[in-house]
């Protein structure tokens, strides 16, 4: 635990939640496993998203929808402590954009938040679709729903937000913790990976249009 990244995460009980895992022998635990092979082989991140041959699409995206959850959710733990109502009362990314929350339950129609509440919201509302069986089955075999995609984009549409606030609003602090290439390397990761299958809408990366063509040619 002597990393800072890592000891500043793990003392950050409100914003580090339980990282879902995969059942060791199951087809989505090997795939898991291979997708970090090849990101620990420093294969180029272009090609390390690449469905690999003979594998089943939504099984490929499930692994690394969970997988990027688990890592923005450390990303935006390491400044949670710098994300307060009083410093970002807007969840926003920079002047022209905000985001506002809606959700089937409390919020029905687009409401304006705090960066906090709306980041609590958020990581709690993706949490509960990624362990909803119905929607990310971990059975061998059971198929998955055929709105899955659909779902998946606007998991990843909101969590991509999460990049936008943290490198707009918070980029000193991930600065000043030294862990600027592990977020931009993660942010490459999964901006390659969002276009390598067309999961997010084009309109909804431009708030961090410039940065991502300095940073990924």
């Amino acid at each position: 635990m002597s990393n800072p990244f890592l000891k500043q995460v793990f003392n950050k009980d409100k914003t580090f939640r339980p990282k879902r895992k995969f059942e060791p022998g199951t087809q989505r635990f090997e795939l898991h496993k291979k997708a970090q092979a090849s990101l620990n082989a420093g294969l180029d991140l272009k090609l390390a998203v690449q469905l690999p041959p003979g594998e089943e699409l939504s099984d490929w995206v499930a692994v690394h929808v969970v997988d990027f959850f688990n890592r923005i959710n450390l990303i935006y733990g390491t400044i949670g402590d710098g994300c307060t109502e009083q410093s970002c009362p807007v969840m926003s990314g920079g002047p022209k954009y905000e985001y506002r929350w809606q959700d089937e339950h409390q919020f029905r129609k687009p409401t304006a938040l705090s960066a906090p509440r709306y980041m609590d919201l958020l990581m709690d509302w993706v949490e509960v679709q990624i362990n909803d069986e119905g929607l990310f089955p971990t059975h061998v075999g059971t198929p998955f729903p055929k709105n899955f995609l659909q779902a998946v984009k606007k998991i990843l549409s909101r969590l991509f937000r999460v990049f936008v606030h943290v490198y707009i609003h918070h980029f000193d602090r991930i600065a000043q913790l030294g862990s600027e290439a592990h977020v931009n390397t993660c942010y490459k990761h999964f901006y390659y990976f969002v276009r390598e299958f067309g999961l997010i809408d084009t309109k909804e990366l431009e708030p961090l249009k410039e940065m991502t063509a300095r940073m990924c040619h």
